[in-house]
């Protein structure tokens, strides 16, 4: 890359970061406004912008819909062919114009006008046709484009994608919206397996080896065996949770033990005590760090709730969920 390559980079990213720091410097009372009333709509988040602007304006509606904010953008032209239908008088518009001169929004704006639909204005302009018809104006900064000809839309989309990311980040401290939240929006692909918890994975019921402390040598071997997990847990008389065995448990205790006194062992003279647990919330990312950093590499972990057992979760089952030792840092 040459010098004259990276000074453009440079002049570029210095005027989208001037850019920034105007609208930083112009915030007041209407972003507050226009939270409050996306925060209290009863439908959707309706955005709605023409070129560029429509462009970012489909960014943002997604980014919303997927944080907790129901919203979707419909193109201007789309809505004054039939697509104004979409919009019900528990919506609300944001309607986003640099300029705030878009002949394109002309129909949607009136039909806001017409039947009480509120509508935020995204734009540099105050005074624009766009500026005047807004109930609440979010203001672009009016500053240079990077783009040499200071023509094509480069500081001002930049501008307006973080208002947008602005809003929904907002939105979503207001709201709580959390992780599980996300998960739910977010269930299929990399992101969805990232944020799986162990209640999503874990083998409960028929499936747990479980056995009480007076069990013998050979219950326990018959569990192990027959459950297909390499290990059994152990619970005392309130049912909690209080040992484990694992098959490698079993394998250094005979060799250990003298034939005669093998089958006399019960699970409390061979397990392993307050083994390590994991809770159903616990992100599955998470446990396969526990079992990848952990020295004895430990390969399944008991689920508990107040100390009972409730369910297992092995490394297999992660591996086929698409985990592997670099997820823990992969979620954050």
């Amino acid at each position: 890359m040459s010098n004259r390559d990276i000074e453009s980079a440079r002049r570029t990213i210095d005027k989208e970061i001037d850019a920034l720091h105007i609208m930083e410097s112009e915030f007041d009372d209407n972003l507050t406004k226009a939270l409050d009333m996306m925060q209290d709509i009863k439908g959707r988040v309706i955005v709605t912008g023409m070129g560029k602007s429509g462009h970012i304006g489909k960014k943002i509606a997604a980014t919303l819909a997927s944080t907790g904010t129901p919203s979707f953008f419909v193109h201007p032209a789309e809505a004054s062919h039939g697509d104004l239908g979409m919009l019900t008088n528990e919506d609300m518009v944001l309607a986003i114009s640099n300029g705030g001169e878009s002949k394109e929004l002309s129909d949607i704006v009136i039909y806001c006008k017409r039947y009480g639909i509120p509508l935020v204005s995204m734009t540099k302009n105050p005074d624009s046709t766009l500026g005047k018809a807004g109930d609440i104006i979010l203001r672009l900064p009016d500053a240079q484009e990077a783009c040499p000809l200071g023509l094509a839309p480069t500081s001002s989309t930049t501008a307006t994608l973080v208002l947008g990311d602005i809003l929904a980040v907002a939105l979503m401290e207001r709201k709580g919206f959390s992780k599980s939240n996300y998960k739910q929006r977010h269930p299929g692909g990399k992101l969805g397996a990232v944020l799986q918890k162990v209640s999503d994975l874990m083998r409960t019921g028929d499936e747990l080896p479980i056995l009480n402390e007076h069990a013998t040598f050979r219950q326990i071997i018959l569990t192990i065996s027959s459950k297909m997990l390499g290990c059994v847990g152990i619970v005392n008389e309130n049912g909690e949770l209080c040992g484990m065995i694992t098959d490698g448990d079993l394998r250094r205790s005979m060799s250990s033990l003298m034939d005669d006194d093998l089958f006399e062992k019960t699970a409390e003279d061979i397990m392993t005590h307050n083994p390590k647990t994991t809770s159903p919330d616990t992100l599955v990312a998470e446990v396969v760090n526990i079992m990848n950093t952990t020295g004895n590499g430990i390969t399944q972990l008991f689920v508990t709730d107040n100390k009972k057992p409730i369910g297992i979760i092995h490394m297999h089952d992660c591996l086929r969920a698409g985990f592997t030792v670099k997820e823990k840092n992969a979620q954050q």
